[in-house]
């Protein structure tokens, strides 16, 4: 939902290295990456046909996970500044790949006529936002020392992707170089390599229609989130405030039928038959009882505003040892 470009991304190029594999293997040829036909020859349309598909199903794979995973982008920024990063990234990998190779000639001595195909140096331009601007949330944690997190899966794709091919860390470092380039605001490459609106407008009218997707009705209408996991734990967050909400007036229905007082009875009865019988059995003085806990004003306004009275807030914070989530807790099951 809300992002038509990246499901192009998906399915053109997936679709197109599939047929090359399967079907027409006599056509990878007009798909190759060939750097030296490129330079001697000027066929400079090897640029477009070899930097957009994969002829190789492992990397095809693992760049339509990674353009999965960025597609927020492409629902924070809109589709126009997505395209035009995506645009910018594409440029500028192309002019580095040049150079790189150039540099490899020149200081290892290494002559290198061909590099993997694919629309690879945009996706790894993309780890520059997805590790600038993607929040770090910790999802688990392996032997007690090393976290697994939201972007840990991203990351050993990245890596599985870099190790696919024998030079594909040049493509790796001219994306990553790119990525870096076109978000620095000194050089304000984006003012110039950027899509027109005019251009965005037309490929909204003729293609957008044909990728987008309906917004999902089984889930809640909720803020954007930064993440996927975010989105998911807003709505989480949405349906527990209205679990809430509904509990807090099912008790003010209950309340005003019984009197507007909680049967404290039924309250902490594990606490309070524990110290009933502590107190049978070994009678403490008065000096041995702790002093009663002191509640705070805050909490218990904010527990009056939910529709419960001052005793009871009072009550309830004491019990709960000044804790407002426990007290608010027992406070709507009871």
């Amino acid at each position: 939902d809300k992002a038509p470009l990246s499901k192009s991304l998906l399915l053109v190029p997936s679709a197109i290295s599939i047929l090359l594999t399967l079907l027409f293997q006599h056509y990878q040829k007009f798909f190759a990456y060939n750097l030296k036909a490129i330079k001697e020859d000027f066929q400079v349309w090897r640029l477009i046909c070899g930097r957009t598909v994969c002829l190789d199903l492992k990397d095809t794979f693992c760049s339509s996970l990674l353009i999965y995973n960025f597609r927020i982008f492409e629902r924070r920024y809109g589709s126009r500044k997505f395209s035009s990063f995506l645009l910018g990234a594409w440029v500028l990998s192309a002019l580095f790949d040049l150079l790189l190779v150039e540099a490899a000639q020149y200081l290892f001595g290494i002559t290198i006529n061909s590099l993997p195909s694919g629309f690879l140096g945009p996706v790894f331009a993309l780890f520059v936002p997805f590790y600038s601007s993607i929040p770090r949330v910790q999802v688990a944690q392996v032997l007690g020392h090393f976290s697994i997190t939201n972007k840990t899966l991203v990351y050993i794709l990245g890596l599985q992707l870099l190790t696919s091919g024998s030079y594909i860390w040049i493509l790796a470092l001219s994306g990553l170089v790119s990525g870096i380039f076109y978000n620095s605001s000194i050089l304000k490459i984006h003012r110039i390599l950027c899509v027109p609106s005019w251009v965005a407008k037309i490929f909204s009218w003729t293609l957008e229609p044909i990728f987008s997707s309906a917004e999902p009705t089984n889930e809640a209408r909720v803020g954007m989130g930064a993440t996927v996991d975010i989105q998911r734990q807003q709505r989480m967050e949405l349906l527990d405030r209205q679990i809430m909400m509904s509990q807090v007036a099912q008790m003010r229905r209950q309340r005003q039928q019984q009197g507007g007082m909680i049967n404290w009875n039924r309250l902490f009865p594990p606490l309070r038959h524990r110290h009933n019988a502590n107190y049978q059995d070994h009678r403490p003085s008065e000096q041995d009882t702790p002093p009663p806990t002191e509640v705070s004003e805050e909490q218990v306004a904010r527990l009056m505003e939910m529709g419960f009275s001052r005793g009871d807030a009072l009550e309830a914070l004491r019990a709960s040892n000044n804790d407002l989530n426990v007290a608010t807790n027992f406070l709507l099951q009871h």
